[in-house]
């Protein structure tokens, strides 16, 4: 189910997680070559996908 975007939080590990509209968090790593995200890496790149929509596994299994 795709739920917005409302803002970013990094975990104990210092990765950083997407928080969704449902309360829900996604990380969104940056960990080439397997997954390139190099937009999480700046302020600006996370501040760009706040209202963008992403799929909440959880919210599918519920």
């Amino acid at each position: 189910m795709h739920r917005a975007v409302i803002g970013f939080e990094q975990d104990e590990q210092s990765h950083w997680v997407a928080k969704l509209e449902c309360g829900h968090g996604i990380h969104v790593r940056h960990d080439p070559p397997w997954t390139v995200r190099e937009w999480v890496t700046t302020e600006q790149g996370r501040a760009g996908r706040i209202g963008t929509s992403m799929d909440c596994k959880r919210c599918d299994e519920l």
